[in-house]
């Protein structure tokens, strides 16, 4: 399969900046500059660069000149999303602890998201994650049957799920989030050490492949002294603006971005 030029920019880029030839604080090189060493358009180089702002490598928007924000870890995608790879990023030793992994009839949110008759299996997967040996993080995933059922070949404890599903050809190509608050039920409780009704940060993910076919419906409560979310977005510009999000990520209480 082809990678289209604006994903070849993009890990070219990527790269740079992960060997240290594009330091953090220094600029990026300019779309003019870009258009000649690779032969492309305006139009492709844009693309390369609105993929490093969403995944948090450079700063910058429309009318400002892009510098390096943070080094990048692994795939693109996996990084994105995975608690694995935002707390290695973060300098802080992930963890895990499965409490179930169970091929059944996916609950009604779950249903919904991935378009799912009632009497239909999915997997669900519940695990408890952890920052240097503390409790952060709930997870409850449902993943369609065809992808859940490799889970089973693997010991989820050992790390990042979506890097072993990319690893085996899943294709993850979209990710909606909703983020709101909740109050812990009793296993959050339970397994997060906080009282029953303590308000935890929660995400709720849908993720499509590039086709659109849903693949996972997930629901993360955190604790929030243990991780909020940073959302950084700019407002485009023109007769009609639209505020669109340039850049998503997870941050540790007390961090702070590098621009």
């Amino acid at each position: 399969m082809t990678v289209p030029l604006h994903a070849r920019v993009a890990d070219v880029l990527r790269r740079r900046i992960s060997d240290g030839k594009l330091a953090i604080g220094s600029p990026i090189p300019t779309e003019a500059d870009l258009v000649e060493e690779f032969g492309a358009s305006r139009g492709t180089v844009r693309q390369a660069l609105s993929a490093l702002r969403t995944e948090g490598l450079i700063s910058g928007s429309q009318g400002r000149p892009p510098t390096v924000r943070a080094r990048p870890l692994g795939q693109p995608f996996e990084t994105f999303l995975s608690f694995t790879a935002w707390a290695q990023l973060s300098g802080r030793k992930p963890g895990q602890r499965t409490i179930e992994i169970a091929r059944r009839a996916p609950s009604t949110p779950a249903a919904l998201a991935l378009d799912l008759p009632d009497d239909d299996r999915a997997v669900d997967v519940v695990r408890l994650r952890l920052l240097d040996g503390q409790p952060t993080m709930l997870e409850r995933s449902t993943f369609v049957d065809r992808v859940g059922r490799l889970l089973f070949d693997t010991d989820t404890d050992a790390g990042s799920i979506y890097q072993y599903l990319i690893g085996h050809g899943v294709d993850l190509g979209q990710a909606d989030h909703t983020i709101d608050a909740i109050g812990a039920d009793p296993l959050d409780a339970e397994l997060l050490d906080v009282p029953v009704g303590t308000p935890l940060l929660r995400e709720r993910r849908t993720v499509t492949g590039s086709d659109g076919s849903p693949v996972e419906y997930a629901d993360d409560r955190y604790r929030p002294d243990r991780a909020t979310f940073t959302i950084s977005n700019a407002a485009s510009h023109g007769p009609h603006p639209v505020r669109q999000l340039e850049f998503r990520r997870l941050e540790l209480p007390g961090d702070h971005d590098h621009d």
